[in-house]
């Protein structure tokens, strides 16, 4: 079975591997809108090493998911480029996971079948997959409904497959666009711990975009503040939480002093 990320690089003063998961050099990005053309991101250079939790934040339609999507190779810069373990990105790859605001599954499969069929498509053998099925399937805690169509589910379940069905290609970098940002307020707090156990096994990269300041302080280990229109990063803030060497109840965390003081520095740049 392959691994589920890169053996680890040589590393760096800091304790990271010497080649990020992703980088974005110098990039850019424009589309044609309904009154011309629209400068989306401005010239932007960030990295994503292993084991980096990064959360994306900024004011509505600031190109959040722009950046995103760039970093899965649905998009392509204007200038600049992006750069995969250093190889340029020319489209979507299985070792870049997307996980979308809504599931995106296959309502005639079970929750199985669609865990599967990323290992289906890539030619892996009958046997070999439902193994991997069952192991991603068993770590999002959806064995038991297993044989489940996706109309059977909750909304919680049906991200949960969703997140099981791109964990099963084994990428190195999971990508997430909102992902619990219609779920309602208890499930999205389950849905956040489900996260951070998962990230805590797999040891890959995650990038996350959120509108939810308090969900980035919470999960990240990097929140990366974007501007208006056109898109830049105005603040790299590292974030301590979701790292800590014990973890504690999230109502404990996010009740914590330095939680809040962290939460309104973030938010001070969110709103300028």
């Amino acid at each position: 079975m392959q691994q589920l990320h890169a053996p680890l690089a040589a590393l760096d003063r800091n304790g990271r591997g010497g080649v990020p998961m992703l980088e974005l050099r110098d990039v850019t990005f424009s589309y044609h809108g309904a009154n011309g053309v629209v400068d989306a991101v401005a010239a932007t250079s960030l990295s994503i090493r292993q084991g980096e939790l990064v959360c994306i934040v900024g004011p509505s339609g600031c190109g959040k998911t722009t950046l995103l999507r760039l970093m899965a190779g649905f998009l392509k810069p204007a200038t600049g480029v992006v750069l995969d373990q250093g190889q340029p990105v020319s489209g979507p790859d299985w070792r870049r996971g997307m996980v979308f605001q809504k599931p995106q599954l296959y309502p005639w499969l079970s929750v199985r079948g669609n865990v599967e069929f990323g290992p289906r498509m890539r030619g892996i053998d009958k046997t070999r997959r439902r193994q991997i099925a069952e192991r991603y399937v068993r770590m999002v805690k959806l064995w038991e409904f297993r044989d489940a169509r996706p109309y059977e589910l909750s909304g919680g379940m049906q991200q949960r497959t969703a997140l099981a069905r791109v964990l099963a290609n084994e990428p190195h970098t999971l990508l997430m666009d909102e992902p619990f940002a219609a779920l309602d307020a208890l499930t999205r707090e389950h849905m956040q711990d489900e996260l951070l156990a998962i990230w805590r096994r797999i040891h890959g990269a995650v990038v996350l975009v959120t509108h939810s300041v308090e969900e980035a302080v919470y999960l990240a280990t990097r929140i990366l503040v974007v501007s208006h229109r056109p898109a830049r990063i105005v603040a790299d803030i590292p974030a301590p939480f979701s790292s800590a060497s014990n973890p504690r109840d999230p109502r404990e965390v996010k009740s914590d002093p330095e939680f809040v003081a962290l939460r309104e520095h973030v938010l001070r740049y969110v709103w300028t």
